[in-house]
C-alpha cells in the first residue's frame, strides 16, 4: 500500500504508521531511510527525501506557503514550495522543515528544531530558527 501511495520509495526504506500525507504521490523516500511514528508531510509540492536517512518521531516536512498580505489570504490563496532532505540526514524527534528548505547530506538537525532556511552538508543544527552550531568531523 505504501509504495502505492508515494511517489517513490527505495529498497529497504521504513515507514512506521501512521503517516500522514496531503497526496502522498509527492514524496520520494530513498533506500535504507527510516521513518518513525506520526510523520506529517504536507506534499503540495515535491518533498524528497534521501537514502540512509533516519527521521525522528512527529516530524512535519510542510510545502504549504500562505500570503501573509490579508485579503489573499482570507482568500485561501496556498502555494508551495520543494522540500529536499539529502542523504544520510538525521532529523531530531519533533523537527519541523517549512517550504523551500533543503538539507544537506550527512547533516543532523536537533530534536524540537524548526528549519526554514537552507542547512548546508555536514553539520549539525539546532533551534528556531534552526542554527548551524558545528561541523560533522568525518570518522576516520
Amino acid at each position: 500500500m505504501l509504495e502505492d501511495l508515494l511517489g517513490g520509495l527505495g529498497p529497504d526504506a521504513f515507514v512506521k504508521p501512521p503517516l500522514y500525507v496531503d497526496y502522498g504521490e509527492n514524496i520520494r523516500i530513498g533506500a535504507r531511510t527510516f521513518v518513525n511514528y506520526h510523520l506529517t508531510a504536507l506534499d503540495v509540492a515535491a518533498i524528497t527525501i534521501g537514502e540512509d536517512c533516519q527521521i525522528g518521531p512527529n516530524v512535519q516536512l510542510l510545502t504549504p506557503t500562505h500570503p501573509t498580505d490579508p485579503q489573499p489570504r482570507r482568500d485561501k490563496l496556498e502555494a508551495a514550495l520543494p522540500i529536499s532532505i539529502g542523504n544520510n540526514v538525521w532529523l531530531g524527534g519533533g523537527v519541523i522543515v517549512g517550504p523551500g528548505v533543503s538539507i544537506g547530506d550527512d547533516s543532523v538537525i536537533g530534536a524540537g528544531s524548526v528549519v526554514i532556511h537552507d542547512i548546508p552538508p555536514g553539520v549539525v543544527a539546532v533551534g528556531n530558527p534552526a542554527k548551524v552550531i558545528r561541523d560533522i568531523a568525518p570518522t576516520p
